[in-house]
């Protein structure tokens, strides 16, 4: 669907537009910023990352398969040394705290790719260059109808562009 674009300069322009835009309802917003701002985040309301669930269950299965692989190393292929048991827990712990490690940065890397749906190979409708150096950007997916409103909004707020997207 079409929709509207408009270029802001200033952060705080662009914070009270988006929430104009929530509070008229034209439409389905995207936000492109340069950088991370916690302005932005507070305003669209976006949820908690799911990275850290790929973390936690990558460091929780790596850290058991850790266990696991050591103790039936022992047990395969024994080494008794002055009657100790063949497999105690506590020497283990050294592997699997490494093995959680490895995989619970591995995971996390895949869970960021994942969920940030990279790579990218087709851009956003809206998206401009220009919002990757120093400009933010509102894409503002709404039916014909309501684009005027749109404009007009975008124009109030102080937008240095708007323009239409398809």
């Amino acid at each position: 669907m079409p929709g509207i674009v408009a270029n802001f300069r200033e952060l705080d322009r662009l914070v009270s537009a988006v929430r104009e835009l929530q509070r008229q309802r034209l439409g389905d917003v995207t936000v492109y910023s340069p950088t991370v701002h916690h302005e932005l985040e507070d305003v669209i309301g976006a949820p908690t990352s799911p990275v850290r669930r790929f973390t936690l269950v990558g460091g929780l299965l790596s850290a058991s398969f850790g266990y696991w692989i050591s103790i039936w190393t022992s047990d395969y292929w024994p080494l008794v040394t002055g009657g100790k048991a063949i497999a105690s827990w506590i020497p283990y712990t050294i592997i699997s705290f490494e093995m959680m490690v490895l995989v619970g940065a591995l995971s996390t890397v895949f869970g960021m790719f994942i969920n940030s749906r990279l790579p990218k190979l087709v851009l956003d409708v809206g998206f401009d260059p220009r919002f990757t150096n120093g400009d933010y950007g509102i894409y503002v997916q709404c039916p014909p109808e309501k684009e005027r409103a749109a404009q007009e909004l975008f124009g109030q707020h102080g937008a240095s562009e708007v323009r239409h997207a398809r």
